[in-house]
């Protein structure tokens, strides 16, 4: 990683997009739970967690809650509601339908206005099940995957409202779209 805390965050000209379209009158329409939008931030450990922390300025004016797969990331955002999943992949179908139901009973519970994460499993099942009740969601593919989009992102990118690359090469009109990276 080069720079500080948030020097990342500065190079992500997505940023401004994600600003722009969590403060969009739209979606405070939606914030049906009080006067600022509820936005569920989720993702696995590891890189997808750094990412989804360097992007973490842009949910400023969100009521926000934190799903990951590590209890001990919660000293990074207090303050906040936080949920741990266990991490599961395509391989381990019942640790998957675990986080699955564990995914289901806290978008219930907290109702997200809009759901963002930087994947993978857990940020996949959180955004379609979001979607659901109706959420605006945003993928942000990890940086990671350079050669191509992640499979999480492939399958969730065109239901996404906002799918973003990291990668310029990446890109299509249809989506994924490239705004620069956060590392």
């Amino acid at each position: 990683m080069r720079g500080g805390a948030d020097s990342g965050f500065t190079e992500f000209k997505g940023h401004q997009m994600l600003q722009r379209g969590l403060q969009n009158d739209r979606i405070r329409s939606l914030a049906t739970h009080s006067a600022r939008p509820k936005l569920l931030a989720v993702s696995s450990g590891g890189g997808h967690w750094v990412q989804l922390m360097r992007i973490k300025q842009a949910f400023e004016g969100c009521e926000v809650s934190y799903v990951t797969v590590h209890e001990s990331y919660r000293a990074q955002v207090p303050d906040h509601n936080f949920y741990v999943v266990n991490d599961a992949n395509r391989w381990s179908k019942i640790a998957l339908m675990k986080t699955a139901g564990r995914l289901g009973s806290i978008v219930w519970k907290e109702r997200p206005d809009i759901v963002v994460s930087t994947g993978a499993a857990p940020g996949y099942i959180a955004l379609r099940l979001g979607r659901l009740l109706g959420a605006r969601t945003v993928w942000l593919d990890s940086i990671a995957n350079v050669e191509q989009l992640s499979m999480s992102g492939s399958w969730v990118g065109h239901s996404a409202d906002l799918w973003l690359t990291q990668w310029p090469h990446l890109a299509r009109s249809e989506g994924p779209h490239y705004a620069g990276s956060v590392l």
